[in-house]
């Protein structure tokens, strides 16, 4: 059998010091200068050996940072479509928090950042604002077993709080949520929402958050809420890794709860590139 190629040996010799745990996870490679030295190769075969350990998903290389060991994550699988009058499902609020816990994993939320400010022309477009019209944004981050998961902001037009919903101005969680505080304060009810999802490559404040490399996929979730009037009432903006979420929309009356086949759904989501049948 012919040799193997030098990046692949040194390639084979990293793989086996993760896996047997020499490496920990998470931890930092040795620099590039390092490995040249450790191995006695050239610049491209270290670059070639990394780039085979980064295509099995071993590492991940951060610029600026080096390049480390990937962290094992169970992705979360999330049911976004729900009871379209509420915020009862749909991975938002307290269902959030309800449906991590059911699952027999830590959820956790920080506590809400509060700003009044003019959003971004993607916002307003769907809030259907004049450009110079402001919104109350409530922004929180979102863990799950201590692992950054997600994070999730909530766009409220001006003219709630002038209207006298002004709780969504404090800096703290509403209970039961928000939807049911502006039904009961100023009548606004909830019917129905429509989710725009798209995938792009994390800004520098959510590769630091969520601890990923530069061309990581993250999902990001524009969620439109309309009110009994058809009219937009709020926007939600989740971004969330592609690397530990899993998204399951249900369409349709009486289907099998989603959890059905979800470990074979894991078992083919999970195996290894150079794995076959």
């Amino acid at each position: 059998m012919a040799q193997q190629p030098m990046y692949q040996q040194i390639a084979d010799t990293i793989r086996r010091q993760i896996e047997g745990g020499e490496l920990a996870r998470g931890a930092r490679l040795p620099t590039e200068l390092e490995l040249r030295s450790a191995y006695n190769a050239s610049r491209n075969t270290i670059r070639d050996a990394i780039k085979r350990l980064a295509a099995l998903g071993l590492v991940e290389t951060r610029p600026g940072q080096g390049t480390f060991v990937t962290v094992n994550v169970d992705p979360f699988v999330t049911t976004m479509s729900a009871d379209p009058r509420s915020a009862a499902g749909g991975g938002e609020g307290p269902s959030y928090l309800s449906a991590v816990s059911e699952a027999h994993r830590k959820p956790e939320t920080t506590t809400p950042r509060v700003e009044v400010q003019i959003p971004p022309p993607e916002i307003q477009h769907r809030l259907r604002l004049p450009d110079d019209a402001q919104a109350v944004l409530r922004h929180q981050r979102r863990l799950i077993d201590d692992i950054p998961w997600s994070l999730q902001t909530s766009y409220y037009p001006m003219d709630f709080i002038t209207k006298g919903a002004t709780d969504l101005l404090i800096a703290q969680d509403m209970q039961p949520g928000t939807i049911t505080y502006l039904n009961k304060v100023l009548g606004v009810r909830q019917i129905g929402y429509r989710d725009w999802v798209t995938v792009r490559q994390p800004n520098e404040n959510e590769q630091r958050f969520f601890n990923i490399a530069h061309d990581t996929a993250v999902f990001e979730i524009f969620r439109t809420a309309f009110d009994q009037n058809k009219s937009p009432m709020r926007v939600t903006v989740t971004v969330c890794p592609a690397d530990r979420n899993q998204l399951i929309y249900d369409i349709g009356d009486d289907l099998p709860d989603p959890k059905y086949g979800e470990e074979t759904v894991r078992e083919e989501t999970h195996r290894k590139p150079d794995e076959s049948d």
